[in-house]
């Protein structure tokens, strides 16, 4: 089953103050890719797997947005310790986080906790959401997605 992804998708603000919304995007193929906290190894190893396999989603005609619930000021210092050539989104009032259905229940070590599961959506040329991932292998997204 295909759902359509034009319902909210993101309209948020990068760090620029640059709102990004789905029509920004028709005409390619949208990675959002949904991450738990910005500067942590997980993410840090997925963000870092994504930049450097971005040529290869250029040429794929992909485009990339990355979201979490950090402050702008988080998002901004991730992006530039790392340089990132993508936009990463603050969410902090977990709106689109809620839309896509990426925010509960976590266990870590014992201790349960409310969080984003790590999760990936592939939206094609037409708003269509192709393909969730889940199983976000963090240091080989990349392949994951562009298999």
């Amino acid at each position: 089953m295909q759902i359509r992804a034009n319902f909210v998708l993101i309209y948020l603000s990068d760090r620029d103050g640059k709102p990004h919304q789905l029509e920004d995007y028709k005409g390619k193929k949208l990675v959002v890719f949904f991450y738990p906290k910005a500067s942590t190894p997980g993410c840090t190893a997925e963000a870092c797997d994504l930049r450097d396999n971005f040529e290869r989603f250029q040429a794929n005609n992909y485009a990339l947005l990355g979201v979490s619930a950090d402050s702008a000021k988080a998002q901004a210092k991730f992006k530039e310790k790392y340089e990132f050539p993508f936009p990463l989104l603050a969410d902090e009032d977990k709106e689109v986080i809620n839309v896509f259905g990426v925010w509960g229940p976590k266990k870590f070590m014992g201790r349960e906790y409310d969080g984003i599961h790590r999760t990936t959506f592939v939206i094609d040329e037409n708003g269509i959401i192709d393909e969730v991932i889940e199983n976000v292998k963090t240091k080989e997204h990349a392949a994951q997605i562009l298999k």
